[in-house]
């Protein structure tokens, strides 16, 4: 996988060479939406656009063939239509048709009025169509199209090698035998192509969908339950000033709840919970999330002072003194504004650093005390000096000793010079 970093993703799409996937780095945004996107376009597309110049040809195609029409208002091809077609690659033609001025015939003809309509028509284009009413989902979008055609969709394993005999006794008949098995694979091949509608602009050909072998299990393995998330704090008064709105707390993520929540606020909790129990299980870090209820004196002062609605999402930091709000397409949160996706793109806005940012009014984060100012008594210094110096304990006087001793003289010592009488001296020899 040449992997030489971390977190590195990699697309890997099934290629012509059985047991050789294409691996690709992933080079796009590192957000839910921007890695799912990116999937979506590396699917292959087998799903033919029609409208009313191409749809009567596109129905005369193997007449007895099944077909499979969705009506509907988006141009681009969904990535669930791709996967149904790719389920039924090869059996049910599956083909697109957007509701436009270039279509107003075809819609006349099958009578569509309702968008978006799935329209099976079992044989081609004299059996009579049948619309389906369900949920449009992978799972009963298969499951409707597999019942009303009795047709089964693709298995998800490889077809199993064929394995030649190496005795040399029947090379003759083997070789005979794999040429046969070239043949018929070439000849499948060669109707797959003409059967599968693709169009022109696809992203990617349809001899690329040739799946990967998968590896062969000798039993089911059990299916794990993940583990439900656990729902996030509420927050008590003092938690609040202590969690969120100190002068020193760093961001949080409050989900502000009215005395009678409904549905939207129900699910934007759920959503907070899922992920901040999946960034738990990874071992990320992440800042806390909570539930504000309306009972708590700090519901009423942060929708006072930050002008909301009674059901929001807020990211507050009140040591930088700013906070942000989901952003949301109404005048109030819906049902589409806090999913799980949604969510997490703006948590991840938030620890990126990105985005524009709101001041917190004053008042609502209370200012932080400041210490007061202790200030030392001077010390007498009579009794300091008393208390550090030691006691005198023969008796004399200690103010004798504070006295520094006399220095000598430096003047010099001047000697008189005595003059001595010689003849005196001779004299008193002379005695002698």
């Amino acid at each position: 996988m040449s992997v030489k970093g971390f977190p590195t993703l990699k697309i890997i799409r099934p290629s012509k060479k059985p047991g050789k996937p294409i691996v690709e780095d992933y080079q796009g945004e590192r957000t839910a939406k921007g890695i799912v996107d990116a999937v979506v376009d590396k699917m292959v597309n087998l799903v033919k656009r029609v409208d009313d110049k191409t749809l009567e040809g596109w129905l005369e195609e193997s007449n007895g063939t099944a077909k499979a029409i969705l009506f509907t208002d988006k141009g681009k091809t969904s990535a669930l239509l791709k996967a149904v077609a790719i389920e039924f690659q090869g059996s049910i033609q599956v083909a697109q048709i957007r509701n436009t001025d270039k279509e107003k015939a075809s819609l006349e003809l099958f009578g569509i009025s309702k968008f978006p309509t799935l329209l099976l028509l079992p044989g081609g284009k004299e059996a009579e169509g049948i619309v389906y009413d369900g949920e449009l989902n992978k799972a009963n979008i298969v499951d409707f199209l597999s019942k009303s055609t009795n047709i089964a969709p693709n298995p998800d394993p490889a077809p199993a090698k064929v394995k030649l005999p190496k005795s040399s006794k029947s090379k003759s008949k083997t070789a005979s035998d794999k040429e046969k098995f070239e043949s018929a694979s070439k000849s499948h091949a060669k109707e797959d192509g003409s059967t599968a509608g693709a169009t022109a602009t696809d992203e990617t050909l349809v001899e690329e969908a040739t799946e990967s072998p998968e590896p062969i299990v000798d039993a089911q393995k059990p299916i794990v339950l993940p583990d439900p998330a656990p729902p996030i704090p509420i927050l008590s008064d003092e938690d609040l000033a202590k969690e969120c709105l100190g002068a020193k707390t760093g961001t949080c993520i409050l989900a502000l709840l009215p005395s009678s929540p409904d549905e939207v606020a129900a699910k934007a909790v759920g959503s907070l919970s899922e992920i901040a129990h999946r960034h738990k299980l990874h071992k990320r870090h992440l800042f806390p999330f909570y539930v504000l209820p309306s009972s708590n004196p700090g519901y009423a002062a942060i929708k006072k002072s930050l002008n909301v609605a009674d059901t929001e999402i807020i990211a507050i930091n009140a040591r930088r003194g700013w906070y942000r709000v989901l952003p949301k397409n109404g005048a109030a949160l819906a049902d589409a504004d806090v999913t799980e996706e949604i969510i997490e793109n703006w948590v991840d806005s938030i620890r990126l650093g990105e985005g524009a940012k709101q001041k917190i009014p004053e008042g609502l984060v209370p200012e932080e005390p400041e210490e007061p100012v202790v200030v030392e008594e001077p010390v007498d210094e009579p009794i300091e000096k008393m208390i550090n110096e030691e006691p005198i304990d023969d008796g004399e006087d200690a103010s004798l000793f504070d006295e520094e001793p006399v220095a000598a003289s430096e003047e010099p010592i001047v000697v008189e010079e005595v003059k001595v009488d010689e003849k005196k001296v001779e004299d008193v020899h002379d005695e002698l």
